[in-house]
């Protein structure tokens, strides 16, 4: 066998043990199907004791450390640790003698085990989180909350309780469904209810779909999935304000849940007063069409809402900022923090709950929402977790610094797979933002891109540390381009990517609400001497909009009236 396809079984046999379906290994690593099912076959991956699997991985690992010519200390401190490790996991069994097989139900919890979960998921909720544990009841829960204060945690952990329930009259009433901006973000209800379940030691196994012992159903899906109404159960509509044509995705996803007994709830950060949503939440939808004697007032102020309320239309409401969960005894997030790397109206947005007003970016938000996709669904040729995620598919790089946070530079990179035929689509397949590295750290991210990616252009701001991470980079790729920008320049920036954008020539995975939240920090200024360019707000420590400069950075390599392929030209500004 050769090498790579040792290395690429052992993987995937390391994600199989970790919970993916065959199917799904097969579209993430892009290999076929039945080359999983065969080797899974052939090597008995269901049949491998845990310890065993344990064994193996420390195996691997000692070979890998022992064959190196040089060695570290550090390599020398791992391999005893690890051959310390075999020696307390080999518990003398005979290989030959292998243990008696006890076959159990799949995703089974006992009493005792769902007894300890309950105890497990109220003891951990803060005051924010037990509010919304007391109020799972209501039919219909719309939330307003801040970035980082657990409400995915949560819910994903409500909602497994939810199905392990026996108090309900009827079976789809355990049935639990997760809907996000993309499967990807979807996936991290998965990944929290899996390790809420192996706290009660039991593992739980599934992909899209995770059946529990008693019939319940966990769906976890994308908002690309057209077949959403085909579902029944409780839903969970994360991030609600960043999804494009949520009314119509409204409409199939609250079919959903419109059996008795029932309940949807809505929860996200807040995007701009422009988006579709924006009526829901502050009660115009359930106005409308109303006559003025029938009508009824909202109050959506955090006053209001800050405790919880059920409102007019039987949606119960609340806001929740970062400044409320932390006056409450939130002690996981750093507030003072939080304020020094974000301007003050980005952390008004994403930390206060305050809405974007209209008119006030370059960047349309509902035509940047347009241009939303569902990675995992629509794009066939991205394998995000191989070791080529796009094979030999050319792609363009920009980065954006943003001077030095007191800690470190921070900076920002941004993927994008170029089009192939003229007028073709682009594609940010990958978008990385640094804090507290070094330019020395952050050129070496970038150059360890050209071993994953095709790479045909580099764009990079020259200011600031810009001029120290291209002198580096330019080192292993010749042909990286330093921008130094002027109003002008910043211009015709802005105006490339609003051509793309207008045309539908470009996308993004859904899952990137900072990406857009980037996009929106973009705004049109004058400069003293009349001249209209666009910026963002560059305060020591705010990564203001630096996302969307590097992305802009990467697709300005097509300049305005060549709407060309994969031919690199070089711009200097």
């Amino acid at each position: 066998m050769a090498i790579e396809e040792a290395f690429i079984m052992q993987r995937a046999r390391q994600l199989y043990w970790q919970g993916y379906p065959p199917a799904e290994i097969a579209r993430l690593m892009g290999i076929n199907q039945n080359t999983i099912y065969s080797w899974k076959k052939r090597d008995e991956w269901d049949t491998t004791p845990p310890i065993q699997r344990v064994t193996t991985s420390i195996d691997a690992r000692l070979i890998q450390l022992t064959s190196k010519d040089t060695k570290t200390g550090g390599d020398f401190k791992e391999i005893d640790l690890l051959t310390r490790q075999l020696k307390k996991l080999d518990n003398g069994t005979p290989v030959t003698q292998p243990k008696k097989k006890i076959r159990k139900k799949q995703n089974f919890f006992s009493e005792a085990q769902i007894s300890a979960l309950r105890a497990n998921i109220i003891d951990s909720l803060h005051w924010h989180q037990k509010t919304w544990y007391e109020n799972h009841h209501h039919r219909n829960r719309a939330i307003l909350k801040s970035r980082q204060v657990g409400a995915t945690w949560y819910f994903a952990r409500e909602a497994l309780l939810r199905a392990l329930t026996g108090d309900v009259k009827y079976k789809h009433q355990l049935n639990q469904i997760f809907l996000s901006a993309s499967r990807r973000q979807a996936y991290q209800f998965r990944s929290f209810i899996r390790a809420a379940a192996a706290e009660v030691d039991v593992e739980l196994k599934g992909g899209d779909m995770i059946r529990l012992f008693n019939g319940a159903e966990l769906h976890f899906l994308g908002t690309s999935a057209a077949t959403a109404q085909s579902y029944t159960g409780n839903l969970y509509f994360d991030e609600f304000f960043w999804v494009g044509q949520f009314a119509n995705l409204k409409k199939v996803a609250g079919a959903m849940a419109t059996l008795k007994g029932l309940t949807r709830t809505y929860f996200s950060t807040p995007s701009a007063e422009s988006h579709e949503a924006y009526p829901f939440w502050s009660g115009e939808a359930f106005n409308k069409g109303r006559s003025h004697g029938k009508r009824v007032e909202f109050d959506t102020s955090w006053k209001t809402l800050n405790s919880g309320l059920m409102c007019p239309d039987k949606i119960w409401r609340q806001i929740v900022t970062l400044q409320d969960a932390v006056d409450n005894g939130w002690d996981l997030t750093d507030i003072d923090e939080i304020r020094e790397e974000n301007s003050p109206e980005e952390y008004d947005n994403l930390y206060a709950c305050t809405f974007i007003k209209n008119g006030e970016t370059a960047f349309d938000y509902n035509m940047l929402l347009s241009c939303g996709a569902d990675g995992y669904d629509e794009w066939p040729d991205w394998k995000p977790y191989a070791m080529r995620p796009m094979a030999d598919r050319p792609v363009w790089i920009g980065y954006d610094p943003n001077g030095s946070s007191g800690k470190g530079d921070s900076g920002a990179i941004s993927v994008n797979a170029a089009p192939l035929i003229p007028g073709g689509k682009f594609r940010t397949i990958e978008t990385i933002r640094v804090r507290g590295m070094e330019f020395e750290a952050q050129a070496a991210m970038i150059i360890s891109m050209l071993t994953r990616y095709n790479v045909q252009h580099i764009g990079i701001d020259g200011s600031g540390i810009g001029e120290a991470v291209y002198q580096l980079v330019k080192k292993r790729f010749p042909a990286a381009v330093c921008y130094q920008f002027s109003p002008a320049s910043k211009r015709m920036l802005v105006l490339k990517m609003l051509q793309l954008i207008r045309a539908g020539r470009w996308e993004y995975d859904r899952g990137e609400y900072d990406l857009i939240t980037a996009f929106c920090a973009v705004r049109k200024v004058v400069t003293p001497g009349g001249v209209i360019t666009y910026d963002t707000d560059r305060a020591r420590g705010v990564s203001h909009g630096d996302l969307a400069w590097a992305t802009m950075l990467a697709t300005v390599n097509e300049p305005l009236g060549q709407e060309g392929g994969n031919t690199m030209t070089v711009m200097e500004y």
